[in-house]
């Protein structure tokens, strides 16, 4: 019997890091358990949700600004629990919608040239939950339809 060792097609194949000045460094990306990518980009921006007290927020960057990030770079923080699904609007760069443990959903207008202080006041507050709403999601093809879940059978 004879045996037949195949070669890798990838056994010269090697990776290469990143430069740092090409990276996103010191971010507190949020250690709430969910099944969630803690991120959502855009050909725009980025938006990871991170760490914060007092309620939950998420940062939205440009996408060209990579590096250090300032813990005291402004953030889109609205709601009163834990943000756990963020999604970017398909039709409008600047609109992204989130969940949060406070079973709330809300949309948010991020301004044409990112943010440059806090954002507290979203464009919409998407109430009707009555547990932690852990998935939003936009509709590829219809403009403003938005899908929300949660640990209820209820949505928006």
């Amino acid at each position: 019997m004879r045996r037949v060792v195949r070669q890798s097609k990838f056994r010269h194949v090697f990776g290469q890091a990143v430069k740092n000045d090409q990276c996103y460094d010191d971010i507190r990306v949020s250690r709430v358990t969910w099944d969630s990518s803690f991120c959502a980009v855009n050909p725009r921006f980025v938006a990871i949700i991170i760490e914060a007290s007092g309620g939950g927020a998420f940062l939205v960057l440009p996408l060209h600004k990579t590096g250090r990030i300032d813990k005291s770079y402004p953030t889109v923080c609205g709601h009163t629990g834990p943000v756990l699904d963020i999604d970017w609007c398909p039709h409008n760069d600047q609109v992204i919608a989130s969940g949060s443990e406070d079973c709330t959903v809300m949309v948010w207008q991020i301004p044409e040239n990112g943010l440059t202080l806090s954002l507290t006041e979203p464009v919409v507050i998407l109430e009707g939950h009555s547990k932690r709403v852990g998935i939003v999601a936009w509709h590829p093809t219809a403009r403003n339809v938005l899908l929300s879940a949660g640990g209820n059978t209820s949505c928006e």
